[in-house]
C-alpha cells in the first residue's frame, strides 16, 4: 500500500483542537477535507503530518503555532480613526471587518476596542500563537 506524498490528492477526516481541549473545528458530520499535499492549501503542519499515513491511518499530532497560522504579531493590531470609516456604521467589539492588503488579498480584522474617535483592529489570524492538536484519519489517496 502506498503512502501520500508531495503531490497526491488525499481525502481526511479531523478534529481540531486547542491545548484546552477545545474544538475549533472539526470534519465530522461533513465530507472528508480533500487537498493536494504540497500545495500549501493548509497550514504546513497539518500537510507534514498527512504526508507518510497510508489510506486507513489515523493519528494524532501536534502542531506547533510556528507551523501552524504562525506567531501572534503585535504589528498586526492597528488603530484606525472613526472618519476613515462610513458615517453609518456604527462598530463594536467583535465585529470582523474585510479590507485589502497592499498586495490586493482580502484581509480580515476583528474590531477588539472602540471609542468615540478610533478604534482598533487585530488583524492575525484568530488561531496565530497557538499551538495545534489535530487528531487526522487518512480516508483516501486518490489516483
Amino acid at each position: 500500500m502506498a503512502a501520500a506524498k508531495k503531490g497526491d490528492s488525499v481525502k481526511v477526516n479531523y478534529t481540531g483542537k486547542l491545548n484546552d481541549g477545545t474544538v475549533f473545528d472539526s470534519s465530522q458530520d461533513r465530507e472528508p477535507l480533500r487537498f493536494t499535499i504540497g500545495s500549501r492549501q493548509l497550514i504546513p503542519g497539518f500537510e507534514d503530518a498527512v504526508s507518510g499515513m497510508q489510506a486507513g491511518d489515523s493519528a494524532i499530532v501536534k502542531i506547533p503555532a510556528d507551523k501552524a497560522y504562525g506567531p501572534h504579531q503585535q504589528e498586526l493590531i492597528m488603530t484606525l480613526n472613526r472618519d476613515q470609516l462610513p458615517p453609518e456604521y456604527q462598530p463594536s467589539a467583535g465585529d470582523v471587518l474585510q479590507s485589502q492588503a497592499d498586495d490586493g488579498r482580502p484581509m480580515m480584522a476583528k474590531v477588539i476596542e472602540v471609542n468615540e474617535l478610533e478604534l482598533k483592529v487585530d488583524a492575525n489570524h484568530p488561531l496565530a500563537g497557538e499551538d495545534l492538536a489535530f487528531e487526522i484519519e487518512l480516508v483516501e489517496i486518490e489516483e
